[in-house]
Protein backbone atom coordinates (compact mmCIF):
# COMPACT_ATOMS: atom_id res chain seq x y z
CA UNK A 1 0.00 0.00 0.00
CA UNK A 2 1.45 3.25 -0.88
CA UNK A 3 1.20 5.86 1.47
CA UNK A 4 2.34 9.98 0.17
CA UNK A 5 1.84 11.31 3.57
CA UNK A 6 2.62 9.54 7.08
CA UNK A 7 2.40 11.00 10.11
CA UNK A 8 3.28 9.92 13.81
CA UNK A 9 2.85 11.13 16.85
CA UNK A 10 2.95 14.75 15.26
CA UNK A 11 3.11 17.82 18.54
CA UNK A 12 3.26 21.23 18.12
CA UNK A 13 3.35 23.41 20.81
CA UNK A 14 3.66 27.05 21.34
CA UNK A 15 4.96 29.44 24.03
CA UNK A 16 2.07 32.35 24.30
CA UNK A 17 2.80 35.65 25.95
CA UNK A 18 0.47 36.87 28.41
CA UNK A 19 0.67 40.38 30.09
CA UNK A 20 -2.19 41.58 33.05
CA UNK A 21 -4.31 44.46 31.97
CA UNK A 22 -4.06 47.84 33.01
CA UNK A 23 -0.50 50.25 33.21
CA UNK A 24 0.59 48.29 36.38
CA UNK A 25 0.62 45.01 34.14
CA UNK A 26 3.10 46.93 31.21
CA UNK A 27 4.91 47.89 33.65
CA UNK A 28 5.66 44.44 35.26
CA UNK A 29 5.86 42.97 31.89
CA UNK A 30 8.83 45.08 30.93
CA UNK A 31 10.67 43.29 33.96
CA UNK A 32 9.26 40.10 33.49
CA UNK A 33 7.34 37.91 31.21
CA UNK A 34 4.98 35.35 31.68
CA UNK A 35 4.20 33.03 29.09
CA UNK A 36 2.13 29.59 29.47
CA UNK A 37 2.61 26.91 27.06
CA UNK A 38 -0.06 25.56 24.12
CA UNK A 39 -0.35 22.43 22.54
CA UNK A 40 -1.86 22.84 19.65
CA UNK A 41 -1.68 19.46 18.17
CA UNK A 42 -1.11 16.85 20.91
CA UNK A 43 0.34 13.30 19.43
CA UNK A 44 -1.38 13.07 16.63
CA UNK A 45 -1.17 10.14 14.29
CA UNK A 46 -2.23 8.80 10.46
CA UNK A 47 -1.68 7.74 6.82
CA UNK A 48 -2.90 8.52 3.71
CA UNK A 49 -2.85 6.91 0.66
CA UNK A 50 -1.90 8.37 -2.76
CA UNK A 51 -5.09 9.52 -4.31
CA UNK A 52 -7.20 9.52 -1.13
CA UNK A 53 -9.42 12.88 -1.13
CA UNK A 54 -9.40 12.70 2.90
CA UNK A 55 -11.79 15.83 4.85
CA UNK A 56 -9.54 16.81 8.01
CA UNK A 57 -11.96 19.00 10.35
CA UNK A 58 -12.31 20.42 13.70
CA UNK A 59 -13.80 23.18 15.26
CA UNK A 60 -11.75 26.89 15.61
CA UNK A 61 -8.07 26.16 17.09
CA UNK A 62 -8.58 22.50 17.23
CA UNK A 63 -5.14 22.28 15.45
CA UNK A 64 -6.41 21.48 12.00
CA UNK A 65 -4.07 24.80 10.57
CA UNK A 66 -0.89 23.64 12.66
CA UNK A 67 -1.18 20.63 11.42
CA UNK A 68 -0.99 21.38 7.66
CA UNK A 69 1.62 23.94 7.93
CA UNK A 70 3.84 20.84 9.45
CA UNK A 71 2.80 18.48 6.59
CA UNK A 72 3.23 21.09 3.73
CA UNK A 73 7.14 22.32 5.90
CA UNK A 74 5.80 25.95 7.31
CA UNK A 75 6.31 24.71 10.77
CA UNK A 76 8.90 22.60 12.72
CA UNK A 77 7.05 20.45 15.25
CA UNK A 78 7.68 20.22 18.79
CA UNK A 79 7.83 16.42 18.62
CA UNK A 80 6.66 13.49 16.31
CA UNK A 81 7.55 11.57 12.67
CA UNK A 82 6.07 13.07 9.45
CA UNK A 83 6.88 11.67 5.66
CA UNK A 84 4.76 13.66 2.71
CA UNK A 85 6.06 11.72 -0.59
CA UNK A 86 8.91 10.44 0.96
CA UNK A 87 10.40 13.98 2.54
CA UNK A 88 10.71 15.32 5.55
CA UNK A 89 8.32 18.82 5.41
CA UNK A 90 10.45 20.97 7.64
CA UNK A 91 13.67 20.32 5.55
CA UNK A 92 12.03 22.01 2.91
CA UNK A 93 13.97 20.40 -0.08
CA UNK A 94 13.41 21.88 -3.59
CA UNK A 95 12.43 18.67 -5.22
CA UNK A 96 9.62 18.37 -2.49
CA UNK A 97 8.41 21.92 -2.71
CA UNK A 98 7.99 21.01 -6.48
CA UNK A 99 5.20 18.48 -5.42
CA UNK A 100 2.84 19.99 -3.35
CA UNK A 101 0.97 22.93 -2.86
CA UNK A 102 -1.06 24.02 0.33
CA UNK A 103 -3.90 26.76 -0.49
CA UNK A 104 -5.40 28.78 2.22
CA UNK A 105 -8.54 30.50 1.71
CA UNK A 106 -7.63 33.72 3.95
CA UNK A 107 -4.60 34.05 2.25
CA UNK A 108 -3.64 35.36 -1.25
CA UNK A 109 -0.55 34.87 -3.49
CA UNK A 110 -1.32 36.36 -6.45
CA UNK A 111 -0.06 40.37 -7.34
CA UNK A 112 -3.16 42.41 -6.22
CA UNK A 113 -2.70 45.38 -8.66
CA UNK A 114 -1.48 42.68 -11.87
CA UNK A 115 -3.45 40.45 -13.89
CA UNK A 116 -3.47 37.00 -12.78
CA UNK A 117 -1.69 35.88 -16.16
CA UNK A 118 1.43 37.85 -14.73
CA UNK A 119 1.48 35.90 -11.27
CA UNK A 120 0.87 32.47 -13.38
CA UNK A 121 4.14 33.70 -15.36
CA UNK A 122 5.77 34.19 -12.06
CA UNK A 123 4.90 30.73 -10.78
CA UNK A 124 5.88 29.26 -13.99
CA UNK A 125 9.38 29.86 -13.84
CA UNK A 126 9.72 29.63 -10.10
CA UNK A 127 8.32 26.06 -10.85
CA UNK A 128 11.02 25.69 -13.61
CA UNK A 129 7.61 24.50 -15.54
CA UNK A 130 8.30 24.06 -19.39
CA UNK A 131 6.66 26.14 -22.00
CA UNK A 132 4.77 22.90 -23.17
CA UNK A 133 3.61 21.67 -19.79
CA UNK A 134 3.15 25.34 -18.25
CA UNK A 135 0.29 26.32 -21.74
CA UNK A 136 -1.14 22.69 -21.59
CA UNK A 137 -1.83 23.15 -18.12
CA UNK A 138 -2.72 26.60 -18.10
CA UNK A 139 -5.37 25.81 -21.29
CA UNK A 140 -6.93 22.86 -19.22
CA UNK A 141 -7.27 24.63 -15.60
CA UNK A 142 -8.75 27.41 -17.90
CA UNK A 143 -11.55 25.60 -18.75
CA UNK A 144 -12.38 23.69 -15.92
CA UNK A 145 -12.53 26.83 -13.81
CA UNK A 146 -14.41 29.03 -16.53
CA UNK A 147 -11.77 31.34 -16.16
CA UNK A 148 -10.84 33.21 -19.78
CA UNK A 149 -12.28 36.22 -19.22
CA UNK A 150 -10.68 37.25 -16.29
CA UNK A 151 -6.95 36.00 -16.18
CA UNK A 152 -6.01 39.34 -17.37
CA UNK A 153 -7.91 41.50 -15.00
CA UNK A 154 -6.03 42.69 -12.31
CA UNK A 155 -6.30 40.92 -9.20
CA UNK A 156 -7.99 43.49 -7.14
CA UNK A 157 -11.05 44.22 -9.73
CA UNK A 158 -12.15 40.41 -9.40
CA UNK A 159 -14.89 39.01 -7.45
CA UNK A 160 -14.14 36.73 -4.54
CA UNK A 161 -15.00 33.60 -6.26
CA UNK A 162 -13.15 34.90 -9.67
CA UNK A 163 -10.20 35.13 -7.34
CA UNK A 164 -9.91 32.20 -5.36
CA UNK A 165 -10.22 30.30 -9.15
CA UNK A 166 -6.99 31.88 -9.76
CA UNK A 167 -5.67 31.24 -6.47
CA UNK A 168 -6.74 27.19 -7.29
CA UNK A 169 -4.95 27.29 -10.47
CA UNK A 170 -2.04 29.10 -9.86
CA UNK A 171 -1.11 26.70 -7.09
CA UNK A 172 -2.10 23.85 -9.79
CA UNK A 173 0.49 25.19 -12.53
CA UNK A 174 3.01 22.69 -11.17
CA UNK A 175 0.40 19.24 -11.32
CA UNK A 176 1.15 18.68 -7.54
CA UNK A 177 1.33 15.32 -5.99
CA UNK A 178 -0.02 16.49 -2.74
CA UNK A 179 -2.54 19.37 -2.44
CA UNK A 180 -3.48 20.90 0.66
CA UNK A 181 -6.65 22.78 0.70
CA UNK A 182 -7.58 25.14 3.84
CA UNK A 183 -10.96 26.54 4.23
CA UNK A 184 -10.61 27.03 0.24
CA UNK A 185 -14.63 27.95 -0.29
CA UNK A 186 -14.43 30.20 2.76
CA UNK A 187 -16.78 33.52 2.33
CA UNK A 188 -17.86 32.59 -0.88
CA UNK A 189 -22.15 32.04 -1.82
CA UNK A 190 -23.18 28.50 -2.51
CA UNK A 191 -23.39 28.96 -6.22
CA UNK A 192 -19.41 29.26 -6.17
CA UNK A 193 -19.27 26.20 -3.60
CA UNK A 194 -20.82 24.00 -5.62
CA UNK A 195 -18.88 25.05 -8.44
CA UNK A 196 -14.93 24.72 -6.62
CA UNK A 197 -16.48 21.38 -5.20
CA UNK A 198 -17.62 19.62 -8.81
CA UNK A 199 -13.92 21.13 -9.64
CA UNK A 200 -11.91 19.50 -6.85
CA UNK A 201 -13.98 16.03 -7.64
CA UNK A 202 -13.19 16.34 -10.88
CA UNK A 203 -9.47 17.35 -10.56
CA UNK A 204 -8.80 14.57 -7.72
CA UNK A 205 -10.41 12.16 -10.00
CA UNK A 206 -8.46 12.98 -13.26
CA UNK A 207 -5.34 13.59 -11.88
CA UNK A 208 -4.97 11.21 -8.75
CA UNK A 209 -3.92 13.75 -6.51
CA UNK A 210 -3.69 12.87 -2.94
CA UNK A 211 -6.09 15.85 -1.54
CA UNK A 212 -6.47 17.24 2.07
CA UNK A 213 -9.49 19.11 2.51
CA UNK A 214 -9.87 21.53 6.31
CA UNK A 215 -13.55 23.00 5.91
CA UNK A 216 -16.11 24.21 8.74
CA UNK A 217 -18.68 23.41 5.69
CA UNK A 218 -20.23 19.86 6.03
CA UNK A 219 -21.25 20.41 2.67
CA UNK A 220 -17.53 20.19 1.20
CA UNK A 221 -17.06 17.09 2.73
CA UNK A 222 -19.87 15.20 2.47
CA UNK A 223 -19.54 15.97 -1.43
CA UNK A 224 -15.97 15.15 -1.84
CA UNK A 225 -14.72 13.04 1.35
CA UNK A 226 -15.16 9.21 1.72
CA UNK A 227 -12.81 9.79 4.71
CA UNK A 228 -12.62 12.19 7.77
CA UNK A 229 -9.73 12.45 10.39
CA UNK A 230 -11.60 14.96 13.24
CA UNK A 231 -9.26 16.81 15.52
CA UNK A 232 -10.41 18.80 18.73
CA UNK A 233 -8.00 20.54 21.12
CA UNK A 234 -5.08 19.08 18.91
CA UNK A 235 -6.50 15.78 19.85
CA UNK A 236 -7.25 12.82 16.71
CA UNK A 237 -10.59 11.91 17.85
CA UNK A 238 -11.88 10.04 14.81
CA UNK A 239 -10.37 8.42 11.71
CA UNK A 240 -12.40 6.81 8.92
CA UNK A 241 -14.99 6.93 6.74
CA UNK A 242 -18.03 9.01 7.08
CA UNK A 243 -20.74 6.25 6.82
CA UNK A 244 -19.18 4.75 10.04
CA UNK A 245 -19.01 7.81 11.67
CA UNK A 246 -22.86 8.05 11.56
CA UNK A 247 -23.30 4.77 12.50
CA UNK A 248 -20.65 5.02 15.70
CA UNK A 249 -22.45 8.58 16.84
CA UNK A 250 -25.73 9.13 15.62
CA UNK A 251 -27.48 7.98 18.79
CA UNK A 252 -31.16 9.11 16.80
CA UNK A 253 -32.99 9.06 13.67
CA UNK A 254 -35.42 11.37 12.59
CA UNK A 255 -38.63 10.50 11.56
CA UNK A 256 -41.22 13.41 9.44
CA UNK A 257 -44.17 12.62 8.75
CA UNK A 258 -48.08 13.74 7.44
CA UNK A 259 -50.59 13.08 9.18
CA UNK A 260 -54.96 13.31 8.03
CA UNK A 261 -55.80 14.46 10.68
CA UNK A 262 -54.59 17.31 13.65
CA UNK A 263 -51.50 16.64 16.11
CA UNK A 264 -51.99 17.03 19.27
CA UNK A 265 -48.34 18.38 21.38
CA UNK A 266 -49.13 15.76 24.53
CA UNK A 267 -49.49 12.65 22.34
CA UNK A 268 -46.79 13.38 20.23
CA UNK A 269 -44.62 13.81 22.80
CA UNK A 270 -45.05 10.35 24.54
CA UNK A 271 -43.73 9.04 21.05
CA UNK A 272 -40.60 10.92 20.57
CA UNK A 273 -38.76 14.60 20.87
CA UNK A 274 -40.44 16.54 18.75
CA UNK A 275 -38.43 18.95 16.78
CA UNK A 276 -41.14 20.52 14.79
CA UNK A 277 -44.81 20.53 14.78
CA UNK A 278 -47.05 22.26 12.51
CA UNK A 279 -50.66 20.95 12.80
CA UNK A 280 -50.49 17.64 10.57
CA UNK A 281 -47.10 17.90 10.04
CA UNK A 282 -44.18 16.54 12.55
CA UNK A 283 -40.67 15.68 12.93
CA UNK A 284 -39.92 13.84 15.66
CA UNK A 285 -36.15 12.57 16.90
CA UNK A 286 -36.09 8.60 18.23
CA UNK A 287 -33.22 6.65 19.16
CA UNK A 288 -31.82 4.15 16.80
CA UNK A 289 -33.24 1.02 18.31
CA UNK A 290 -36.63 2.04 18.78
CA UNK A 291 -37.24 3.44 15.37
CA UNK A 292 -39.25 0.44 13.81
CA UNK A 293 -42.05 0.05 17.02
CA UNK A 294 -42.13 4.27 16.81
CA UNK A 295 -43.20 4.18 13.33
CA UNK A 296 -45.38 1.34 13.66
CA UNK A 297 -47.35 2.97 16.31
CA UNK A 298 -47.47 6.34 14.17
CA UNK A 299 -49.06 4.65 11.55
CA UNK A 300 -51.09 2.99 13.50
CA UNK A 301 -51.97 5.81 16.03
CA UNK A 302 -51.98 9.20 14.34
CA UNK A 303 -53.77 8.99 10.89
CA UNK A 304 -50.05 9.22 9.08
CA UNK A 305 -50.65 9.33 5.69
CA UNK A 306 -46.55 10.15 4.65
CA UNK A 307 -43.50 8.98 6.51
CA UNK A 308 -39.72 9.45 6.40
CA UNK A 309 -36.84 8.47 8.39
CA UNK A 310 -33.71 10.13 7.95
CA UNK A 311 -30.02 9.40 9.45
CA UNK A 312 -28.54 12.79 11.73
CA UNK A 313 -27.23 15.29 9.29
CA UNK A 314 -23.11 15.24 9.68
CA UNK A 315 -23.55 18.58 11.19
CA UNK A 316 -25.57 17.24 13.85
CA UNK A 317 -23.08 14.53 14.44
CA UNK A 318 -19.95 16.37 14.23
CA UNK A 319 -21.48 19.13 16.85
CA UNK A 320 -22.55 16.00 19.04
CA UNK A 321 -18.69 14.93 19.03
CA UNK A 322 -17.36 18.18 20.18
CA UNK A 323 -20.00 18.97 22.60
CA UNK A 324 -18.86 15.52 24.48
CA UNK A 325 -15.27 16.28 23.89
Amino acid sequence: MKYDVKVQNLSKEFQIYRKAPGLKGSIKSLFKREYSTIKAVDDVSFNIERGEFVGFIGPNGAGKTTTLKSLSGLLYPSSGKVSVLGYTPWERNREFLKKIALVMGQKNQLWWDLPAMDSFLMNKEIYEISDDQFYGKLDDLIDLLDLGSVVNIPVRKLSLGQRMKCELLSSLLHSPQVLFLDEPTIGLDVVMQKKLRTFFKEYNKTSETTIILTSHYMDDVKELCKRVIIIDDGKLLYDGSIANLIRQHAQYKTISFVSSKRIMKEDLERVGEIVTLDDVNGVIKVERDLVPNVSAKLLKDFSVEDLNIDEMSLDDVIREIFTKS
